[in-house]
């Protein structure tokens, strides 16, 4: 009789432990995120596994946060369960699209200046429009200390 392998047993050799993350080395999801089959047949992807292996079940409403900002990575110490809310307060940076270099600062061609606004609860939330691409940044980063829990890259600026 052929024993078939624990979900553990499939889980750590395709963990590529580095010093800092330790990186998911098999199969991923068009999104990045690293995935492992289910004996049902179904897929769950390796940060939730390797979560739910160190702290138990992920809790109703929660998902996991990469707090290294690193899709791939399974390290415990790394994942932490959050809100929705929090996991997007968490994003790392700017988007690729903006040109200002700082996030939730856009130009305006029509006011001729830089406007600010920051989303919360799914709402954008105007701040106003400023001479300055600092000055707008330093109206939504003092918004979003004032209103995020979850805001670490903020937090340490």
């Amino acid at each position: 009789m052929v024993r078939s392998l624990s979900l553990e047993e499939r889980f750590w050799p395709k963990v590529d432990k580095t010093e800092e993350c330790w990186n998911w080395a098999a199969a991923k999801f068009q999104n990045g995120y690293g995935c492992l089959g289910r004996q049902d047949g179904g897929t769950v992807m390796a940060h939730r596994i390797s979560y739910e292996m160190r702290f138990g079940p992920i809790p109703h409403g929660l998902v996991v946060d990469h707090t290294c900002h690193n899709r791939l990575c399974v390290k415990p110490s790394h994942l932490r369960a959050v809100t929705q809310k929090q996991n997007v307060e968490h994003l790392p940076g700017v988007k690729r699209t903006n040109t200002s270099g700082y996030t939730g600062v856009s130009w305006s061609g029509q006011k001729r200046k830089w406007r600010a606004s920051v989303g919360h609860n799914r709402k954008r939330l105007h701040l106003g429009y400023f001479d300055s691409a600092e000055d707008a940044n330093a109206a939504a980063l003092a918004k979003r200390l004032e209103l995020f829990t979850h805001n670490d890259l903020d937090r340490v600026a």
